[in-house]
Parts: C-alpha cells; sequence; structure tokens
C-alpha cells in the first residue's frame, strides 16, 4: 500500500499550478504508474442544528484519511485540529483544499479525540461542564469513523480539476445529555457522515493565509488554514470579491475595490477569514466567493487575545461575556463560561458588514454578540479577564428566537425564548433603556423591523430575526432587524432516541421512500423523541400520529446508517433501505435517528434532506 502524505501532496500542489499534468512517479498497490493530481474540497458541519444543548463541544480532529479504490491511503491533514463542534451549526467551514492523485476514493476515515475534552452543557441559560463517558460509563478517548461513500456517488478525483466533500459531524446524533447528574453527564458515540457534494449556496468560512492579491481579477489568494489553526497550509484558494464584499482589514472597513487595493498591502501569510460561497471547480485551484472579508487584527494579532461570546450585562465601562469561545495570542483554543471586559474611549468598535465610523462602547449592548481583541489576565485561580481599552471589538449578528405577541407595519413585540443562543435568565436588562420603565423585557421585547411588516402573522407564531440590539441606555426599541424568518421555514430537527440497549425494531415502516417511527416500541425514550425548530420542541407522542418521514426529492440528500466506527452513507432512498433492512437484521440495535427537513403539521410529514441512524455501539 502506497502512503502518500500531506506535506508532499501540498509541495506537488504548488507544482501543478505552474505545469498542469506534471507527472510524478509513484507506485500504488493498483499500478497506476504516473499520477496526476486533482483537488479535494472538504468542508465540515453539523448539520443537526443550532440548538443541541450544548454551549460548547471542543474536541481534537487527529487525522483524516482518504482511500482510494485500489487501497491507496492519502492524508490531507497535516496535523491535529481542534474545533469546537458547536461553532458548525450555523456557518460551515472549508477545512481543507489539498491535492490528492486522481482517481477514485471509496471512503473517509476521520479520528475524533476525546482525550481531553471541553464539553459544556446549557443548563437554564449557565454553560455548565459536563462529565463526558462512553456508553459503558468509562472515559472517553479517540473514536476512527469510516464513512463509506454510495456506490453509485464515490469521490472521483480528476486531474486537474476539483470535487467537493461535505462532511457532517452530527451533534445530535452522537450524544446523549441527561441532566439528572450534577454535573449533567454526556454519553458520547460519535456520527459521522460524508457526501461528495457539488458547489452550493451554503454559506461557508474559509480562513487561511494571505498569499497575494491579483486586482486586475478583483481576486486574492490564501493558502486555506481551518479553526483556529496558525501553522497549517492546507491548499490554495482563488478568492473573488465583488462590488459589494465587505472588508475589515486591520480594523479599517471597506467596500469593493477599496478593499481590495487595501488587501495588496497585506503581509504575506498575514491572517484573512472569508466568509461567501464555492465557485468553479474546473481548475485545480477551487474559487470562493467572498461576501464578506476579515484580515490582519480583525481576525487574529500575535499581540492580543480573542475572545467571542455574548453580552451578559453592562455596568460602566465593564461588560460581562457569557458563554465564551476564548483563543490566546499564539493559537490555544478554550472556553469559559462568563468574562469581564473592560472598554473604554480607547477601544475600537466596528460593525460587521457596515462600513461606519465613530461607534463607541455604547454601542453594545445586553443580548449582543461580539468578538473582541485584548489583553486577558488569569490570576491564580484561572479567572480570566479581559482588558479591551486599547483593543478591539466587532458587533457581530445576534439571533433572536421568540413567540410572536404583536405586530404592525415597520415594529413587533415578540416573546424571547433565546437571545445570542441564550435564554432569557442568562441576562442582566437592567440600563438597557432610556430609563428604568423601558429597559428591555424578554416577555415583550421589542423589535424594529424596518420595511417588514409581520402584522398578517397570527399571534403565537415561532419567527427568527437576525440583527442588532439598540445600543445600551437608548431602548426601545430593544431590537433592530432586517430579516424575519417563520420558524416552520428554517430547518427543522427530528430526533428519537431508544434506551435500554436500543431497538432492534425502531420503525413501523421502511422503503426507499421513507420511515415512520414506531412510537409504541417499549424502548422509547420518554423525553427523547421530538422535533426541535430552533429552541422550541414539539414531543412526537403529543401529535396526532407518528410523522411520516419522507425523503426529500429534487435536492442533493445524505442518508446514512452506522455506529461509532463504521457508516455507510446514501444518496437515494434504494441504496439506504436496501443497507437499512440488512442492517436491522436482528442482531444491530438502533440508539438515535435523527432527520434535518422541514416538518408540515397539515399533512404530519417531515420531509428530510439528511437522516442519521446511529446504531448502539458494540464496544
Amino acid at each position: 500500500m502506497t502512503l502518500v502524505p500531506a506535506r508532499r501532496m501540498r509541495r506537488l500542489l504548488a507544482a501543478y499550478a505552474l505545469a498542469l499534468f506534471v507527472p510524478a512517479l509513484l507506485t500504488s498497490c493498483g499500478g497506476y504508474g504516473n499520477v496526476y493530481y486533482g483537488t479535494a474540497v472538504l468542508t465540515m458541519s453539523d448539520v443537526s442544528g443550532g440548538f443541541s444543548g450544548f454551549s460548547s463541544y471542543i474536541v481534537n480532529i487527529d487525522s483524516i484519511t482518504l482511500t482510494r479504490n485500489d487501497g491507496l491511503v492519502a492524508y490531507p491533514l497535516s496535523q491535529p485540529e481542534t474545533v469546537d463542534l458547536v461553532k458548525l451549526h450555523d456557518v460551515a467551514e472549508l477545512v481543507e483544499a489539498p491535492a490528492v492523485p486522481v482517481g477514485t476514493y471509496t471512503s473517509i476515515s476521520v479520528t475524533l479525540d476525546y482525550s481531553a475534552p471541553f464539553i459544556t452543557v446549557d443548563v437554564n441559560g449557565v454553560p455548565t461542564t459536563a462529565n463526558v463517558v462512553s456508553p459503558a460509563g468509562l472515559a472517553v478517548g479517540a473514536f476512527t469513523v469510516t464513512v463509506t461513500f454510495d456506490p453509485s456517488n464515490q469521490l472521483v478525483i480528476n486531474g486537474g480539476t476539483t470535487v467537493r466533500l461535505a462532511v457532517d459531524l452530527n451533534l445530535a446524533a452522537s450524544n446523549t445529555i441527561d441532566y439528572a447528574t450534577s454535573p449533567p453527564t454526556v454519553t458520547v458515540q460519535p456520527f459521522v457522515s460524508a457526501t461528495i457534494q457539488p458547489a452550493d449556496s451554503t454559506v461557508l468560512r474559509a480562513g487561511g493565509n494571505f498569499v497575494v492579491s491579483q486586482p486586475a481579477s478583483n481576486s486574492y489568494i490564501v493558502n486555506v488554514r481551518p479553526f483556529v489553526d496558525l501553522v497549517s497550509s492546507l491548499g490554495a484558494l482563488t478568492v473573488n470579491t465583488s462590488a459589494s464584499t465587505y472588508f475589515n482589514i486591520n480594523g479599517t472597513t471597506y467596500t469593493g475595490a477599496a478593499g481590495l487595493a487595501a488587501m495588496s498591502k497585506l503581509e504575506v501569510s498575514m491572517p484573512v477569514t472569508t466568509y461567501g460561497t464555492l465557485g468553479d471547480f474546473s481548475t485545480i485551484t477551487p474559487t470562493f466567493n467572498a461576501t464578506a472579508v476579515y484580515a490582519g487584527s480583525a481576525v487574529h494579532s500575535p499581540l492580543a487575545d480573542d475572545l467571542e461570546g455574548t453580552v451578559a450585562a453592562v455596568s460602566g465601562d465593564t461588560l460581562t461575556l457569557h458563554g465564551d469561545t476564548y483563543v490566546t495570542r499564539v493559537g490555544v483554543p478554550g472556553y469559559l463560561s462568563s468574562v469581564p471586559v473592560t472598554v473604554g474611549s480607547g477601544t475600537t468598535i466596528t460593525e460587521d458588514g457596515v462600513v461606519k465610523s465613530g461607534l463607541t462602547p455604547q454601542a453594545i449592548s445586553v443580548g449582543q454578540v461580539i468578538e473582541i481583541e485584548g489583553q486577558g489576565v488569569a490570576d491564580t485561580n484561572g479567572n480570566l479577564t479581559m482588558d479591551a481599552t486599547a483593543g478591539a471589538i466587532r458587533l457581530q449578528p445576534t439571533p433572536l428566537w421568540g413567540t410572536l405577541n404583536s405586530a404592525a407595519a415597520g415594529s413587533m413585540s415578540l416573546n424571547v425564548l433565546s437571545l445570542g443562543s441564550f435564554e432569557p435568565a442568562a441576562f442582566n436588562f437592567a440600563g438597557t433603556g432610556t430609563s428604568t420603565a423601558n429597559d428591555a423585557a424578554p416577555g415583550d421585547y421589542l423589535v424594529d423591523t424596518g420595511a417588514l411588516d409581520e402584522s398578517a402573522t397570527p399571534a403565537g407564531t415561532l419567527v427568527e430575526a437576525v440583527g442588532l440590539v439598540t445600543p445600551f441606555g437608548s431602548a426601545p426599541p430593544d431590537f433592530s432587524t432586517a430579516s424575519v424568518t417563520l420558524g416552520s421555514a428554517t430547518p427543522q430537527t427530528l430526533v428519537v432516541e431508544w434506551g435500554n440497549g436500543g431497538a432492534a425494531s425502531p420503525f413501523s415502516s421502511a422503503s426507499s421512500t421513507g420511515l415512520v417511527v414506531d412510537l409504541g416500541n417499549a424502548n422509547l425514550e420518554a423525553s427523547n423523541h421530538y422535533i426541535a425548530t430552533g429552541p422550541q420542541r414539539v414531543a412526537l407522542t403529543t401529535l396526532a400520529a407518528s410523522p411520516m418521514i419522507v425523503f426529500a426529492t429534487g435536492v442533493p440528500i445524505s442518508l446514512s446508517v452506522g455506529n461509532d466506527s463504521a457508516v455507510s452513507s446514501f444518496n437515494t432512498g434504494a441504496g439506504f433501505a436496501a443497507a437499512l433492512a440488512t442492517t436491522l437484521n436482528g442482531t444491530n440495535l438502533v440508539y438515535r435517528l435523527v432527520c434535518v427537513g422541514q416538518y408540515s403539521g397539515a399533512t404530519n410529514t417531515f420531509t428530510a434532506t439528511a437522516v442519521a441512524v446511529n446504531l448502539q455501539t458494540t464496544s
């Protein structure tokens, strides 16, 4: 068997950019002889939704390997990556774009290392460190999950072109949270799926280090560095910009050509984070279409630490930041429940996506999601404080979920269920209003909807808004948004768990078109069978009947069955149904079912674009 190290592949990628189809003499089990290269763009997400119960889920990805149909193994990941899987809910990550030998690859293996996890559970708005165990109640180590691709949709690498491989690290399918213990117990049975997908409109985050600006083509080139990695270079990426692309470069904001001109002044290897969508795959260097670009100290400074979280309280010049992802200046990540942050007149404030100057710390109010560059100091007990008086703060788009009280043209009142991913109990709203009487009230949270009119939406309807909290001391309104989405129009998640070792016959019917869960199964967990829409859950047993789960048509779908070591993924209902029938032969028990899609109450039908059937582990 021939092993292809990642570092060697990246050296070959540079040569390939100069001379397409330069032969490399490699010997393989299958006798390929002269081997050429293409690019595999690997993206990673958690499609199961942003309300899995976790406030952090930090583990290591130790390795990623691809196995070709002749046995050759490619190693596209050069070193372990530390990742908070909670961050993969809202925005998928472009992990790497490495050169890979041409051929047909039948599987991918991902090693998840739980040797030193940092997993916290949201308990009534308080991130609480969990006790992480295996199904046997033992300490958890590393899991290598091998995902076999659909035989009719395998990873085919052609010379000089690019193909996308989408990996799903499914938190909802991989974990059970027991809130009855103190601290909460998380039982881990990892579930990974993977499928070959076309470039689509999914918003991705692409981290990297700057290589060169190309003003003539309105683009720049980066080498990919995912997550909080400050070292690796995992393939080249050409980033296309437009007149509407937003730039934040070292704390100064631009739009369009002015931003690209400022990019050309960056030093090589400066950190760059780009948000946007995948572009052209016709060459070995994939393209990416940027909507927002952050570069230099707007991403990371070797002289500052990074803190991201939700403002829980404001008192004078001190912000209390809640649910905090912390990355030291040397790139070591962590998570903290609460951190006091000092701001001042020297703090640079910017608003993501908006070219605006003159913002002061008063722009920051309770419930706002922010990212801070400052000086972190830990005391002898490990308690962290952050000094941002000479630092920088970015106001980020903040998600708001609630049920509608009432609405008129340009405004609405919500009963808040979640603000910045935490329930109202996490916040102290004192001082948010022009007077005490005007302080924000979660039960009557006033939202400026601008040109939107939700007056025809019935009271009690679950809605999601994304926007900014009103500057401190300025409410009402409490929040402003240009985006309101009915909960029923957002992706929803159906979750079912079986206890007592699992269920041998969990479905009353299963075919190439869909599934029906047997809600009468004796092993059905009493509290773990529901449809989640944002933070709102509806128990399946409260419905008139068990909903019909149908597989979506006309769009790419991912249907997978397996356990914490081997998973088979399919892109058709027929292939999945056949595998499921073979698997559920009386010897395998189903632990969890997670479906992602949309539920129709009118027809009691859940149309799924992704299905994960996690079998009870045998270890």
